[in-house]
């Protein structure tokens, strides 16, 4: 979408920009230590985030050491419904992974530092500063305005739209997941209500065929 710019932008809409800019300003990224473990009981260190079908997602990592320093630091990308992204090894310095999610799940970002040669454990660590970008903050808007040859009033407004875009997606994926779930439950509470109804009647039935059943052996033997 090409937005047409006027010399003279309402004060709204000037606000508008001013408070969106704060919505996407970029997120420092998260730093995490991860300690070397013998190969065979590694434990990994994850973190987990939520992507839509479709969204672009890039995970920047930087790391310190450098090959040979007597660790490997792997890492994996997989979401909760079994999708493998990326699996990078021995991964030192700077490493970029891009993706486009193929369903709307959790991904996690997984950390795996194995120690080599004898060293005692938790004595080699590496450091890792991981930086996840979904969705709109993942383009380059720097080449988008390039290509385009958009102002940078343009490329923030922009950028507005698509992140409002995703975030009137992410409504209207919980609205079907709310949807869903309330016909799950009135399902159930049917069934539940059926199943109540059926064991109320099978339980009469069966009262009233004791009684019956009771009377005519009493019958039978002249007790009554």
């Amino acid at each position: 979408m090409r937005v047409r710019m006027s010399s003279r932008l309402p004060v709204t809409i000037l606000l508008l920009v001013v408070l969106a800019a704060y919505v996407v300003a970029p997120v420092h990224a998260l730093k995490m230590i991860v300690n070397a473990q013998p190969a065979g009981s590694v434990t990994p260190r994850c973190i987990r985030n939520f992507v839509s079908k479709e969204q672009l997602v890039v995970v920047n990592v930087k790391t310190n050491g450098r090959k040979g320093d007597g660790q490997v630091l792997n890492m994996s990308i997989m979401d909760s419904v079994g999708n493998e992204y990326g699996r990078p090894k021995d991964v030192v310095g700077e490493s970029r992974t891009a993706f486009t999610a193929h369903a709307n799940a959790a991904f996690d970002v997984c950390f795996e530092n194995i120690q080599q040669g004898s060293r005692g454990h938790g004595s080699l660590n590496r450091e890792v500063d991981l930086d996840i970008d979904i969705g709109a903050d993942a383009r380059d808007w720097n080449s988008v305005g390039q290509t385009e040859k958009l102002k940078p009033m343009e490329l923030q407004l922009r950028r507005i739209e698509e992140s409002v875009d995703e975030i009137v997606a992410q409504m209207d994926y919980l609205r079907q997941r709310e949807q869903k779930m309330r016909d799950t439950n009135e399902s159930t509470n049917d069934r539940v209500k059926y199943f109540a109804l059926g064991t109320l009647f099978s339980l009469m039935g069966l009262g009233l065929w004791q009684v019956a059943y009771l009377r005519q052996y009493f019958k039978s033997k002249h007790l009554i």
